[in-house]
């Protein structure tokens, strides 16, 4: 305790004084790159003590640089998840045999913590598939109400990328396939097809609180077995029969099991870090620039490394230290001669974990968020090649914005690439949804990304630097223009779609992360089907055709179900009223 004590008053210290260059320079990019990417803080993970550590970083540099400390003292405090974890109450039981948790059997992370003790039926792969094309339903000459159903996990035709049975394979649709017909709890079994070893799978969270409603455990096949002892067959030959036949092959199994599922999601606590230069002139206007500080920690199984296998640092000096490092030197030079407008610099956490730190700021606007006429995103800008490439999204975000970057641009030698879309994978989508014009700035992905090889001795700074000041000549338009930016809303291209993908669209950006009993609407694509039937941004659909939607998770299982063309009911609870909405797909 005394030497992190002595760590945090040593770092407050050295950061206390003002000692920086009002310029943006390469040198001091490198310094604040090299920082936030060291391995002493071993990957800033949110919740973790590097996390905490390159937020005092932040705070203190803002602070330096004499920023006005917004929120508490510079931090907006929130709590995220993190991970899931193994309950003590978890039980497995054959005839009164024990079996061992983590060898035999492993809950799922989206698991009911309950206990059911009843008989067993084989449901093949789970499936209950009925449309145009594809016809195999595991359910039809089995009785699975109130019972346990055992099925293989993926799908018959692994080796095809255009499996028509993939968008059904998933674990989670299996669940709410067994749940939709009475299932007790489900159990699912790998096949030797899908994994030769039988590893039991590390409990992982995948970015939704909602669980389904019944208790869902893997089994290895040895377990599996012993259940299926009664039927005369294994696993592996049922495996070979379904492979061969490709048609359902279910039946009730005279044996019974109790067990009990129980999982734990873990909260954390974490903060975005935020500071003010006031405006000049219009100092109840604002400009948001900001950058995500967060990273990937160690790494591991259900971090969202691309190396899941390897334990080690993520430094990300790319991902996202570069543009943290961008948003500190702009605070500084910004500070030195400050805009008409007022800018707003913020360092957004747990970006990572699902845009949650942005959408947090969004949500707990420390200024009246219609005062806020830009936001400016910078994520991962350290990695400008040799042909001077540099991606700006968010260009058609508003009616200004190409004469702006065409003024600032002809400065510069940048091969610019523009993408009018204001969604997109990082923060400045969180704006984009609360109707404010946003910029995405960014060098664009690498092979280090999400790797422990992205290291600060990949960067480029003098790359780097020049991306920053361009990004300076962009604010100081946004910030000193007598006009505000006239927002415009874009309508999303509809993708290709593989068969691997849902069939249809509602034309929304879900709320992942969003801490409600339903799934949240964060965005309606202007002119899509949600729009069309009256849905908007706000609204949290709670039911698509009288049947229950938890999380982003039962949405695209009952979605799945539809064709284009079809018209359903989506039922949408409203500033706390339901509403009932036809929608055709």
């Amino acid at each position: 305790m005394k030497k992190t004590l002595y760590s945090i008053i040593t770092l407050t210290t050295l950061f206390g004084c003002k000692n920086y260059n009002p310029e943006i320079t390469r040198q001091e990019l490198k310094e604040d790159i090299s920082y936030l990417a060291s391995d002493s803080l071993k990957g800033r993970k949110p919740g973790t003590s590097g996390d905490s550590l390159s937020a005092l970083f932040i705070k203190n540099k803002f602070k330096d640089a004499g920023l006005e400390l917004l929120a508490d003292n510079g931090y907006q405090h929130f709590d995220v998840i993190t991970r899931v974890e193994a309950g003590k109450k978890n039980n497995f039981e054959i005839n009164g045999e024990k079996a061992v948790l983590n060898k035999d059997f492993v809950p799922l992370g989206f698991s009911a913590n309950k206990n059911t003790n009843a008989e067993v039926v084989f449901a093949g792969y789970g499936f209950d598939i009925n449309n145009d094309s594809l016809k195999w339903n595991d359910y039809d000459d089995i009785a699975p109400n109130g019972k346990w159903v055992i099925a293989f996990r993926a799908d018959p035709d692994l080796d095809n990328p255009m499996s028509p049975y993939a968008a059904y394979s998933n674990d989670r649709y299996k669940a709410m396939t067994a749940v939709d017909h009475g299932a007790a709890g489900l159990l699912l079994v790998n096949t030797v097809d899908f994994d030769k070893n039988d590893k039991l799978d590390k409990i992982k969270f995948d970015q939704s609180i909602s669980s389904v409603s019944i208790p869902v455990i893997q089994i290895t096949r040895k377990l599996a077995d012993k259940i299926l002892a009664g039927s005369g067959k294994t696993v592996e030959e049922l495996e070979k029969e379904l492979s061969e036949k490709m048609k359902p092959e279910s039946f009730a199994v005279s044996q019974k099991v109790n067990a009990t599922a129980n999982v734990s999601l873990k909260k954390v606590k974490t903060q975005n870090v935020v500071g003010m230069v006031k405006g000049t002139e219009k100092p109840d206007e604002y400009i948001v620039i900001g950058g995500h500080y967060d990273h990937l920690g160690m790494g591991g199984p259900g971090s969202g490394s691309r190396k899941p296998d390897t334990v080690a640092v993520h430094n990300g000096a790319d991902d996202n230290a570069s543009g943290t490092a961008g948003v500190i030197e702009l605070a500084q030079k910004i500070s030195e001669k400050p805009l008409d407008r007022s800018v707003i610099f913020v360092a957004f956490s747990s970006e990572e974990l699902g845009l949650v730190g942005s959408k947090y700021f969004v949500n707990n606007p420390p200024v009246d968020i219609k005062n806020i006429k830009a936001m400016i995103n910078m994520d991962m800008i350290g990695r400008l090649d040799s042909l001077k490439r540099l991606s700006i999204g968010g260009t058609g975000t508003a009616e200004e914005t190409d004469s702006i970057l065409d003024l600032t641009l002809k400065n510069y030698d940048f091969e610019v690439a523009k993408n009018p879309q204001g969604s997109g994978p990082s923060d400045h989508s969180s704006f984009y949804f609360a109707d404010i014009p946003v910029l995405f700035i960014t060098t664009g992905v690498h092979d280090q990304y999400h790797t422990p090889e992205d290291d600060v001795d990949r960067i480029n700074f003098p790359g780097e630097e020049e991306v920053v000041n361009l990004v300076y000549d962009i604010a100081s338009i946004y910030g000193n223009s007598n006009q505000s930016l006239t927002l415009k809303k874009i309508k999303s291209k509809q993708p290709n779609m593989s068969r691997r993908r849902m069939k249809v669209t509602l034309g929304i950006i879900p709320g992942f992360t969003s801490n409600v009993q339903g799934l949240a609407v964060d965005g309606v694509r202007p002119g899509g089907p949600a729009e069309n039937g009256g849905m908007k941004k706000g609204d949290v659909i709670v039911a698509i055709e009288d049947q229950p939607v938890t999380s982003i998770y039962d949405y695209m299982y009952r979605l799945a179900k539809f064709n284009k063309g079809d018209r359903i009911v989506v039922e949408v609870e409203r500033n706390g009223k339901k509403e009932k909405l036809l929608i055709e797909l």
